[in-house]
């Protein structure tokens, strides 16, 4: 029983953090689903719109930072400490909550996951948050010791990289876990934020390799991920790998699982 609710209090804790909406197995939902194999050309140019718009208003929050960081840096009555931990918080920020950039709806919910047919070796919904948690501690490192090896610069290749990263995996939520595209989450997960995440990676090691290092296990996890939702597409009719043309529809769906 108390171990029960002690998974309950850990899990609860993980979503608030993450910002993750519990699921639940069986619900009578207004789902949007694909009637006809048209290409929705609309949702392409949202995405990428939406897509653009967050990296240019990140980047311009990466410019404020380091105006701030400046003038903390110049002014003798702050510590020496003060414009590292500074940056350390406003890192983990985008790490946690780099959607709050995004004009694109960016819900974060099991639903999506809950709902489709999963291989048996896909993880409990629980993993995700959780992991999601320590690869941001891990991308606040890793860009932090960047930012330092920088001298105190914000707009850098190595952060305005990471920024687009962090926009791409959050179209690609919108489009997976909020629009339910399962066809167009293929290549968008493995040409968003799978490539983007090596590359990121590189460029981090390049610059600090201990950064490169420490950001390493969020390829590795991604590759597991991107694995997982191409595996999640074939179990769930193998649509075309484009956004396709979505109506409404009410229906009830259980949580189904398939080697």
């Amino acid at each position: 029983m108390n171990k029960a609710k002690n998974s309950g209090i850990v899990e609860q804790f993980v979503n608030t953090v993450m910002g993750v909406k519990p699921g639940s197995q069986q619900q009578s939902l207004n789902t949007s689903v694909a009637t006809t194999q048209e290409l929705d050309i609309k949702a392409v140019l949202v995405y990428i719109l939406g897509t653009i718009l967050q990296i240019l208003v990140m980047i311009l929050v990466l410019l404020g930072m380091e105006k701030l960081v400046i003038f903390i840096d110049n002014n003798s009555s702050f510590s020496g400490w003060f414009s590292t931990l500074l940056t350390g918080l406003f890192f983990a920020v985008l790490s946690i909550r780099s959607r709050i950039f995004s004009l694109l709806d960016n819900t974060r919910s099991r639903q999506t996951y809950d709902q489709v047919i999963r291989p048996r070796w896909s993880p409990p919904p629980l993993v995700f948050p959780i992991v999601w948690m320590i690869i941001a501690v891990l991308r606040v490192i890793s860009s932090v010791l960047v930012w330092q090896q920088m001298n105190h610069q914000f707009l850098v290749l190595p952060l305005i990289l990471f920024v687009v990263h962090l926009a791409l995996g959050d179209t690609w939520n919108t489009i997976f876990t909020v629009e339910r595209r399962l066809g167009a989450a293929v290549p968008v997960v493995i040409l968003g934020p799978w490539l983007s995440a090596i590359v990121v990676t590189a460029i981090y090691w390049q610059t600090n390799p201990i950064a490169g290092m420490t950001l390493s296990f969020s390829c590795v996890w991604l590759t597991v991920a991107a694995v997982l939702v191409f595996r999640i597409w074939q179990l769930n009719g193998s649509e075309p790998l484009y956004p396709l043309k979505l109506r409404t529809v009410d229906r009830a769906i259980n949580t189904q699982n398939s080697p």
